[in-house]
């Protein structure tokens, strides 16, 4: 229980601009508070993200905070993410609150919404304040969007509201730090900025001692202090909130057994940090393939998940990848879907009640005769199971989806969960699906599936222990070079 007499603080971390370095920095500040023996708490308002993550109360959240609980050392929660918009068009978004679908509204709706939407938000901060010595908050895109000022409830509408501190954050890497932190700062109103309490310079290469005059004139010219300036760090790995990134620091070994593995970048690919564990692996060469690439020989195609399965079906086939997936079968290649990916090996797609988007039944690919049909309420549980084929082999994941599939002999699932089963395997073994989503996340399940695709000489290798080391990392390079004795004064004023 909470010391009524102590108060909980609470710190935001806002950026110049999208992936500024925000989730990173705040899942850093999480596992260095921890180590300081603090209860803290990661927390974002409002997010907007296809990476998602299942809760341990039965919701669903943003993926990035999420990896924030682990470097806390708890188990994710709804109240860490009250609002997570789930775009499934340019324009318009699946609206979840406290984890739970709640309605599709375009821009326009959305924003007269969020008034209602910062009633849950601040139901949950309060929540958490009364469990928690330390909230860590995490905001979205940039404050200095002026013209979502009105009704803002992810950046300094929030700040105003609960009266906290902010540390604003700028990538150096992208260029124009200086115009990025001095700009920002004055696009804001004078309360705004009396609340920005720290400059952060993230992603810095080189002499550091090079940006001391463009970092005193920013001092001498704001009166906000430079907090530190953090190095770029090469063989990190903190999971992406929705950008898909290439892994430019990892090297394949050519003495050593390698797999290629391909995936398509659908339109509206969601979790596809279900693919990091396969990218950092040591034997793995993982390719994502966008619109116009040609399609490279692989080992194994996988299928992601998708929050537009029938459109990215469309996509697929227009791309002709169905033709590639055909030939690729024929010289023995393997081939898996996740999710989204399941249900477009299936025979039919149904969504009668329009969920993504115009109501209707498409064919599948038709590698299994099972169908699918979407429904209104989502598909939200962590799992737990072992491989029908491999009994000693457990495999954990968790579940979001809309659809309901049917049509699977329970003597061709893939995976066994207490009374039920999942996915499926083909009659030659060639093919197989599963709803799973972080299915290569651990060490067992992931040499297993790597195994049946065709990698048998395997070296060890465990995922959970690489993320451990890589926020320990992050962790460690806070604490040298950020003035950590500041930013405790400042949450503590």
């Amino acid at each position: 229980m909470q010391d009524n007499n102590k108060q909980t603080k609470t710190l935001m971390i806002q950026g110049t601009t999208s992936d500024a370095g925000k989730s990173v920095l705040v899942a850093g500040l999480c596992r260095l508070f921890y180590r300081k023996g603090l209860r803290v708490v990661p927390f974002k308002p409002q997010n907007m993200a296809l990476n998602s993550a299942v809760t341990q109360d039965g919701g669903e959240i943003g993926r990035a905070q999420a990896v924030q609980a682990q470097a806390c050392h708890l188990e994710p929660h709804t109240d860490m993410n009250p609002v997570l918009l789930k775009p499934n068009s340019d324009t318009g978004a699946q609206v979840i609150i406290h984890g739970k679908a709640v309605t599709e509204m375009d821009a326009r709706s959305y924003h007269d919404y969020k008034k209602i939407a910062m009633d849950s938000v601040l139901q949950s901060h309060q929540r958490l304040c009364e469990q928690y010595d330390l909230i860590i908050v995490e905001g979205a895109g940039s404050p200095a969007e002026i013209n979502l000022r009105d009704n803002d409830i992810a950046n300094m509408g929030f700040a105003e509201a609960v009266d906290c501190p902010v540390l604003l954050v700028s990538d150096i890497d992208k260029g124009g730090v200086f115009a990025h932190l001095y700009g920002t700062l004055k696009l804001l109103s004078t309360s705004e900025q009396q609340r920005i309490k720290g400059f952060i310079i993230n992603k810095f290469r080189g002499d550091v001692s090079l940006l001391e005059p463009g970092n005193l004139w920013l001092e001498e010219t704001t009166q906000t202090p430079v907090l530190g300036v953090l190095p770029y760090l090469h063989n990190l790995h903190i999971e992406a909130e929705d950008a898909i990134s290439s892994l430019s620091d990892k090297s394949i070994d050519s003495s050593i057994e390698t797999l290629k593995i391909i995936v398509p970048v659908l339109p509206r690919i969601s979790n596809h940090t279900d693919f990091d564990a396969l990218r950092l692996h040591p034997q793995v060469e993982l390719r994502f393939i966008r619109q116009g690439l040609a399609i490279p020989a692989a080992d194994l195609i996988i299928l992601p998940g998708t929050k537009s399965v029938r459109s990215d079906l469309k996509w697929l086939i227009a791309n002709h990848w169905d033709t590639a997936i055909q030939k690729h079968l024929r010289y023995g290649g393997r081939l898996m879907g996740i999710c989204g990916g399941l249900q477009m090996l299936g025979s039919k797609i149904h969504d009668p009640l329009g969920i993504e988007g115009s109501s209707g039944s498409s064919s599948g690919l038709g590698y299994f005769t099972y169908e699918t049909t979407l429904q209104a309420n989502k598909q939200l549980k962590q799992i737990e199971g072992y491989f029908q084929a491999r009994q000693c082999v457990k495999v954990s994941g968790y579940e979001i989806h809309a659809g309901c599939t049917t049509g699977i002999d329970k003597y061709s699932a893939l995976i066994q969960i207490k009374d039920k089963t999942d996915g499926a395997i083909s009659d030659d073994g060639q093919i197989i699906s599963s709803y799973l989503h972080g299915i290569f996340d651990h060490p067992e399940a992931c040499e297993y599936l790597l195994n049946w695709a065709g990698l048998k000489a395997q070296n060890q290798y465990d995922y959970r222990e690489l993320q451990e080391q890589s926020i320990n990392l992050l962790a460690d390079t806070l604490e040298e070079h950020l003035d950590i004795a500041a930013i405790t004064k400042i949450i503590a004023n």
